[in-house]
């Protein structure tokens, strides 16, 4: 038997900036629910029913019995949102998993060999040479979409700037491109809460340009590589007023992990 109480549920919402006017501010719905609840509380209705079920022979599974849990939301419910929506879009869709987890720089570069990889297609396509197991076994036929779900971590030193991990896969990702002059592929990794790390930022989306283009628009005061190597994600795309590369949607009032898109055309 669930021995929390309204009052508890409440503390929650205060605790957490839920009320109206807070920061992640709750369906007023909800709100209201959840007062209504502990009104009712207060007044000892809600005890007396308790107390009354069990004199009767009740016993702790008739509270389970009335009660009903319904998963409205996951990640992998996001990640098929996303490979739907690219279907729509005219992309072959492939989810790689909604686990994808370890250090973001190295997640970045995964996805990357396997939009090169799948990028290829285009050489082969081309020519009249024989073809390549790249043609003969491609992970999607071209334009496609790679979606992905799950968290990354990124490990601080203790001198870091400032950054979340899907804006770091975002900075690793367009270096990685540009070191392989990947073109017409398009990254965007977001946090489904709308928040990534600190910031107010919920991801970034960049292409094998956004590096040459940030930095041209900074004056060459910010840079890519260095800010990768001191964490500084979001100082970097910030840095640019005409190039921005930060996805910003305010907060979402859910989480369901990370979702990443990789567009190959």
């Amino acid at each position: 038997r669930d021995e929390s109480t309204w009052a508890d549920a409440w503390n929650l919402v205060q605790r957490y900036n839920l009320d109206e006017g807070g920061k992640y501010e709750l369906p007023p719905e909800i709100r209201s629910v959840l007062k209504a609840g502990m009104e009712k509380e207060e007044l000892n209705v809600q005890h007396e029913e308790d107390t009354k079920i069990i004199s009767e022979g009740g016993n702790s599974s008739s509270f389970v019995d009335e009660s009903r849990t319904v998963l409205v939301g996951n990640n992998a419910l996001a990640v098929d949102a996303a490979a739907s929506e690219a279907l729509k879009l005219g992309y072959n869709p492939v989810v790689l998993g909604t686990t994808i987890e370890g250090e973001a720089i190295h997640i970045a570069n995964m996805y990357i060999s396997m939009a090169q990889q799948i990028a290829l297609q285009r050489n082969n396509d081309s020519d009249d040479h024989e073809q390549t197991s790249t043609s003969l076994f491609p992970i999607s036929r071209l334009p496609a979409a790679l979606i992905a779900g799950g968290e990354t971590v990124v490990t601080l030193p203790d001198d870091h700037g400032m950054g979340g991990r899907n804006q770091e896969i975002g900075l690793a990702a367009a270096l990685q491109m540009k070191k392989l002059a990947l073109r017409n592929v398009v990254v965007a990794s977001v946090g489904t809460d709308g928040t990534d790390g600190p910031t107010d930022a919920a991801g970034a989306v960049v292409d094998g340009s956004t590096i040459d283009r940030i930095e041209h628009d900074n004056g060459f005061t910010c840079l890519g590589e260095t800010s990768l190597q001191h964490h500084d994600a979001y100082t970097f795309f910030d840095s640019s007023d005409r190039h921005g590369s930060l996805i910003k949607t305010g907060a979402t009032g859910t989480n369901v992990a990370d979702v990443c898109a990789i567009l190959i055309k």
